[in-house]
């Protein structure tokens, strides 16, 4: 029998089958996105899915790092694409019964939230000891490429095929690439870490789920850098929730034109990751992370609020995702150099849960935020700021949001050069010794 393929090569073919499984649940979560505008034409409901499927990814994600470190990593990754299947067939049978409800689509997401808080810290893990350090960033910029070359097709493959197969249609598709991803996975050898520091460490659970935010207490520098990102994925997804339902109240519902400002989200993405993967990123890794957010909030939201029209929604997307790979694929090379495999499940657990606790409140608020104080504010304004307001961004659908998103630009941009001003967070590369050398 021939060798189980490892190493990047290992790497490669898992990556393959995660672009398949990609294009299926992107392709389910447009369709669903427009099924639910089409019963409510309303931001909230939208954004609530958001809120759901994120919610339980972030709180369930120190457990699961505890348990990634103590299994297979190879078997997590398995279950937790088989877990997200079930959701999907849950969902397939509700729509063909005519029984499919918002409430639902709710249910559904904080369902499979769980399951990838399982996913990610198992894949990141994994790929620590599958390719040499050099090639983390590359790896990440891989990563980021795939999903926004998926993000590209998926959105043009639904919208295509959404009148000709319907939301069952789309979701068959997305059964079948799930299928192909773990067929792909299965194949590949998967390396499972070192036990020295595990086994100074694994013991009761609940000392063990503490471990990683003792791991960051213990060392300030990694500690502010997600305090970084904690901030920044604050406002950044209080604007970014918002993108789809502005555009489409903007556009009267114009399925078509959302397809094309997520398409140039995408293609910026795609970009974005083919120059990190062909560049490896900047030598000091922290300056992809601090320009990268500065230059988000400026070039991406603040153009995306202060534009009301197709050209500037395309070129604010695009900007905006294309400098995603390089903020998350430097952020991503420093924690994999500085951690050790055999504890960067519970650690990244951890990390992705402080970093991220704020976008289900951010979701869960620009909803209501939306529909009931911007929107009318600028629909009917009352006082003179407002009727300032709404000669800028206009009194139509849409205007209102159109302003919070570029408050929240600007929130972005401060947020980056205050993390340009923290030593602890400039300097994080060498006050922290990587795991290899410590």
């Amino acid at each position: 029998m021939a060798p189980k393929p490892k190493g990047m090569r290992g790497f490669i073919i898992v990556w393959i089958g995660q672009v398949f499984s990609m294009i299926g649940s992107q392709m389910t979560q447009f369709a669903m996105g427009i099924w639910a505008w089409e019963q409510t034409g309303q931001a909230t409901p939208l954004a609530l899915v958001g809120f759901f499927s994120f919610a339980p990814l972030i709180v369930f994600s120190p457990i699961a790092g505890v348990l990634v470190d103590r299994w297979n990593r190879k078997l997590v990754m398995a279950l937790s694409d088989i877990g997200a299947g079930l959701v999907t067939v849950f969902i397939f049978v509700l729509l063909m019964t005519d029984n499919l409800e918002i409430w639902h689509l709710y249910l559904s997401g904080a369902v499979g939230g769980i399951f990838g808080a399982f996913q990610w810290p198992a894949y990141s893990a994994a790929i620590s000891l599958m390719v040499p350090k050099k090639h983390y960033a590359r790896t990440s910029g891989m990563i980021s490429m795939a999903g926004s070359g998926v993000g590209i097709i998926a959105p043009i493959m639904a919208g295509f095929l959404l009148p000709m197969i319907g939301f069952t249609g789309i979701i068959l598709i997305d059964l079948a690439t799930l299928l192909i991803a773990l067929v792909f996975l299965l194949i590949v050898l998967i390396p499972e870490p070192k036990r020295k520091q595990l086994d100074k460490t694994k013991g009761a659970f609940l000392r063990e789920l503490v471990y990683g935010f003792r791991y960051l207490l213990d060392r300030p520098s990694l500690l502010y850098l997600q305090l970084l990102f904690f901030m920044g994925n604050l406002f950044f997804s209080l604007g970014y929730t918002l993108l789809t339902p502005m555009v489409l109240a903007s556009t009267q519902g114009n399925a078509a034109i959302l397809g094309s400002v997520q398409s140039a989200g995408a293609i910026g993405g795609l970009v974005g990751g083919f120059i990190l993967t062909a560049w490896g990123g900047p030598k000091k890794k922290i300056n992809g992370v601090i320009y990268g957010w500065i230059a988000s909030g400026t070039l991406g939201l603040i153009l995306m609020g202060l534009g009301r029209a197709l050209p500037f929604w395309l070129a604010a997307h695009f900007m905006m995702i294309t400098l995603t790979p390089l903020i998350n694929g430097s952020n991503q090379a420093i924690w994999q150099s500085k951690v050790a495999p055999e504890v960067q499940g519970r650690v990244f657990s951890v990390r992705r849960f402080i970093a991220q606790i704020t976008a289900p409140i951010s979701m869960a608020v620009a909803g209501p935020l939306a529909d009931r104080v911007f929107e009318p504010a600028l629909a009917a304004p009352q006082n003179g700021v407002a009727r300032v307001l709404s000669r800028l961004f206009g009194s139509g659908p849409g205007s209102g949001m159109s302003l919070l998103i570029l408050m929240t630009g600007v929130l972005v941009t401060a947020v980056g050069l205050m993390g340009s001003r923290v030593n602890a967070i400039r300097k994080v590369e060498s006050l922290i010794p990587d795991h290899d050398e410590s």
